[in-house]
C-alpha cells in the first residue's frame, strides 16, 4: 500500500512538472524574441525593472529562466547591476500569480483546456497558435496532476505511520525550510515545489506553521538555481546577480522565521483553507521582501561589487561571445546568436587571408605565425558552435529552424575547412617562398593579387548571403565562380608562357604561384557553399547545376 501511494506521489509530481515545462517552453517559442525584447526597453530604472522582471515571470512561470536571461543581459554589459536585482525582485513576485490561480478549485476546466491545447497544436505548421496549444495542454497537466496529488493524499491522512513520520520531519521550522528549499534545488521550480506543499497542506499532512516554512525553504531553493547555472566561474563578476538575489531570499527568509506561528495563527483565522493560505503567505512573503529590498538596491550593489571586482582578462579569440546558453529554449533567439558567432569566424578567416597573402608578398614571417595563433582560435569557435548547435537541435524545431541550424553549422564548417588551407597550406607555401627568398615576377604577383581581391570580395558577398538569404546575392557568388574557374585557366596559361620564355622569376616559383592559384580557388568554392541553400530554397538549384555541369563540360573540351 505504501509502495503505490508513494509512486502516485511522484508519478503526479513527476506530471506537475512536465506540466510546468510545456507551458514555460510553449511560452518562450511563441514570445520568446518579445519577451527579451520586453526585457531589455524595461530597463530605465528599477520600478520599470520590477514590472519587466514581474511580467515576463508570470508568463514563463521560472524565475530561473528570468535569472539566467538577466544574466547574459548583465554579463554583456546590457543592463546595470541595481536594474538587474531589480528584475529579479519581479520575477520573485511574478513566480507566484499560477501558484495563486490554482489555489482555487478550477480542476474542472483541465478537460477544456486538452481539448483546446490539442486543437491548437495539432492546428498544421508550428505557429504561435501551435505554442499555445502548448500552453494549453500543460496548464491541463499542473491541473490534473494537482488532482492526483490531492486524491493519492487523502486517503492516507488517518494513516498513523504517516502521520508520525510526516510530523517527526516536519515539526522543526529550521529543518522545514532546510527540507523546502533542498526539493525546490532538486526539481528546479518553486512554483512545483510550493503546489506540493499546498497539497500537503490540503491533505492536513502538514500543520500551518509547517506550511509556510516549507514555502521559505522553496523561495529560497528557487534562488539557489541560477547561482549555480547562470555564473561562469572564469569571470567573479557574473556571479554578482544570483548572490544578490539569494541574499535577498535569505535575508527575507530570515526576518520571518521567528514569527511564524504567530503568523500562521493570524492567517489561519482569516483564512481556513490551507492550501490557498499557503499560496497567499508565498506571494506575500515575495511582495513583502520586493517592498523591502528595492531602496537598498544601490547599497547591496556597491558591496557586491566590491566583493566581486570585475577580472580584467586577456581576450581569448576561441572564447565564444554571443552564444547564449539561456536562449537554447528559444530556437529563433539561439540561431541568431549562432550566426552571429559564425559572423566571427567569417571575420577572423578574412583577416587570416588578407594576412597570408601579404605574408606572401612582403616576405614578412611574423604574419606567417599570425595567421596560425588565428587558426586555432578558428578551431575553438568552431568547436563551440558545434556543440552549441547540438544542444539546440536536441529540442524540437519545426522544418524552417532545422534547416536553418544546418545552413549555420554547414557555413561554420566551410569557414573552418577555409581556415585549415589558409593555415596549412598557403602559410607553408608563404614560408617556403621567404625562406627561399624567392620573388614572383612582376606580371605573376598582380595576377595572384587580383585573383586574391577577387576571393576578398566573394567572402565579404558570402556573409551578406548568409545573413539575409538574398537570392541575387546568392545568384552573383555562384556566377563569379564560373567566371573564377576561367579565370584560373587564364592566369595558368600566361603563367605558362612565361615559364616558356624562361623568364627566371617564373622558373623559380612555376610550384608556388600554381598551387596559391589552386588553393585560392578550394576556398573559393567554400566560400559559394552558402549560396546552394539560398538557391535550393527559391527553386533554382537544380537549373544551376545542370548549368555549372554544361559549362564545365566546356571548358574541359577546349584545347590547351
Amino acid at each position: 500500500m505504501g509502495s503505490l501511494v508513494l509512486l502516485d506521489l511522484m508519478g503526479g509530481v513527476a506530471l506537475l512538472l512536465w506540466g510546468l515545462h510545456m507551458v514555460h517552453s510553449g511560452i518562450l517559442r511563441a514570445f520568446g524574441p518579445d519577451l527579451r525584447l520586453l526585457l531589455a526597453k524595461g530597463l530605465n530604472n528599477r520600478l520599470a525593472a520590477f514590472a519587466a522582471g514581474l511580467g515576463l515571470t508570470a508568463l514563463l512561470q521560472s524565475s530561473t529562466a528570468t535569472a539566467l536571461i538577466t544574466s547574459s543581459f548583465a554579463a554583456e554589459g546590457l543592463v546595470g547591476l541595481v536594474p538587474a536585482l531589480a528584475i529579479m525582485l519581479g520575477a520573485n513576485v511574478g513566480t507566484t500569480l499560477i501558484v495563486q490561480l490554482l489555489s482555487f478549485n478550477i480542476v474542472a476546466i483541465a478537460p477544456v483546456l486538452f481539448v483546446l491545447g490539442l486543437v491548437a497544436f495539432r492546428g498544421g505548421a508550428r505557429s504561435r497558435i501551435k505554442d499555445l496549444g502548448r500552453v494549453s495542454i500543460g496548464l491541463g497537466l499542473m491541473l490534473l496532476s494537482l488532482h492526483i496529488l490531492l486524491d493519492t493524499l487523502a486517503p492516507t491522512e488517518n494513516a498513523p505511520g504517516v502521520r508520525v513520520f510526516i510530523n517527526a520531519i516536519t515539526g522543526d521550522p529550521v529543518l522545514c525550510i532546510l527540507i523546502g528549499a533542498a526539493v525546490t534545488w532538486m526539481v528546479h521550480s518553486s512554483v512545483a515545489g510550493v503546489l506540493l506543499i499546498m497539497s500537503l497542506a490540503y491533505a492536513h499532512f502538514i500543520s500551518p506553521s509547517a506550511a509556510l516554512a516549507l514555502v521559505l525553504g522553496a523561495n529560497l531553493g528557487s534562488a539557489i538555481n541560477p547561482a549555480l547555472e547562470g555564473a561562469r566561474r572564469d569571470n567573479p563578476a557574473s556571479y554578482r546577480l544570483p548572490l544578490g538575489n539569494l541574499v535577498n531570499r535569505l535575508a527575507g527568509v530570515l526576518l520571518v522565521t521567528p514569527f511564524l506561528r504567530p503568523i500562521a495563527e493570524q492567517l489561519q483565522i482569516w483564512q481556513p483553507d490551507l492550501a490557498k493560505l499557503t499560496a497567499e503567505f508565498h506571494i506575500a512573503f515575495n511582495v513583502a521582501t520586493a517592498i523591502i529590498f528595492i531602496g537598498l538596491l544601490d547599497s547591496m550593489a556597491r558591496l557586491l561589487k566590491r566583493m566581486l571586482p570585475d577580472r580584467v582578462q586577456e581576450t581569448d579569440p576561441s572564447r565564444p561571445r554571443y552564444l547564449d546558453e539561456s536562449a537554447l529554449e528559444t530556437p529563433s533567439l539561439a540561431l541568431t546568436d549562432a550566426a552571429r558567432e559564425t559572423l566571427r569566424i567569417g571575420d577572423a578567416v578574412e583577416t587570416m587571408l588578407r594576412k597570408v597573402m601579404t605574408a606572401m608578398m612582403t616576405g614578412d614571417r611574423a604574419l606567417v605565425d599570425q595567421v596560425s595563433r588565428m587558426d586555432n582560435g578558428v578551431d575553438g569557435l568552431y568547436e563551440a558552435i558545434k556543440l552549441y548547435i547540438t544542444k539546440l537541435t536536441r529540442g524540437s524545431l519545426d522544418e524552417r529552424e532545422g534547416k536553418r541550424a544546418m545552413e549555420i553549422i554547414s557555413f561554420a564548417i566551410n569557414l573552418e575547412h577555409i581556415g585549415d588551407i589558409i593555415d596549412k597550406n598557403l602559410s607553408e607555401l608563404a614560408t617556403k617562398k621567404i625562406k627561399r627568398r624567392f620573388q614572383f615576377s612582376p606580371e605573376g604577383a598582380d595576377e595572384l593579387s587580383a585573383f586574391h581581391k577577387r576571393i576578398m570580395e566573394s567572402l565579404r558577398i558570402a556573409f551578406g548571403v548568409f545573413m539575409s538569404g538574398d537570392v541575387n546575392e546568392a545568384r552573383k557568388l555562384l556566377a563569379e565562380k564560373a567566371v573564377l574557374r576561367n579565370t584560373e585557366l587564364a592566369a595558368t596559361e600566361r603563367h605558362l608562357d612565361r615559364l616558356r620564355e624562361g623568364r627566371p622569376e617564373t622558373l623559380e616559383t612555376t610550384s608556388l604561384h600554381l598551387d596559391v592559384l589552386r588553393d585560392l580557388r578550394r576556398i573559393h568554392s567554400h566560400i559559394c557553399s552558402v549560396a546552394y541553400p539560398v538557391l535550393e530554397a527559391s527553386g533554382e538549384l537544380a537549373a544551376y547545376r545542370d548549368s555549372e555541369s554544361s559549362q564545365f563540360a566546356l571548358t574541359a573540351a577546349q584545347p590547351r
